[in-house]
């Protein structure tokens, strides 16, 4: 079995994103980190991926780095002093060549380098595609297209129960 990897640069996406850049700006950058995190999770729902989510916190002092998981997905803040964009590629090297790994960034050296490694560039631009296309799916599938709602009996019962409860109200 195959297993594939998206690993997302998520500074890069949060500022190639006009919606993601727009909530950092109005409200705050941990507001844009969570709706990416949302999204991604959404995302997961539908891929089989192994989704990892990286985070620059090369800047913060004495940082260990961490990796958590939330949702389906991992979230990874690098340690100090590494970018997301060596984690990336320390990871992309270290995974078995076998594997399928995607790398979605707008750093256009960064795709280069990674592709070098073995792994597949995804843009930014293709990533905010596939993630809203798979929104639309699944509002289609679970919101839009889904029956009203009467939470009635009936609508939970087999179909031999449904005949029984017919038959005794016919007897009245």
């Amino acid at each position: 079995m195959q297993e594939d990897y998206l690993l997302v640069d998520g500074y890069n996406i949060i500022h190639a994103w006009d919606e993601l850049r727009e909530i950092m700006e109005d409200v705050s950058l941990e507001s844009a980190r969570v709706k990416l995190m949302d999204l991604l999770s959404n995302y997961k729902g539908v891929h089989s991926a192994v989704i990892i989510l990286v985070f620059d916190a090369y800047l913060v002092k004495g940082s260990p780095g961490s990796v958590t998981k939330y949702n389906n997905i991992y979230v990874v803040y690098t340690k100090e002093a590494e970018t997301a964009d060596h984690y990336i590629e320390r990871v992309v090297t270290s995974l078995p060549k076998h594997y399928r790994v995607r790398v979605a960034t707008a750093d256009g050296l960064e795709q280069l380098i990674i592709y070098g490694q073995g792994a597949i560039r995804m843009s930014a631009r293709e990533l905010h595609r596939e993630v809203n296309r798979v929104e639309q799916e699944l509002r289609e599938k679970y919101i839009e297209k889904r029956p009203p709602k009467n939470n009635m009996l009936a609508d939970h019962l087999d179909e031999e129960s449904l005949e029984w409860l017919e038959a005794l109200r016919r007897k009245k």
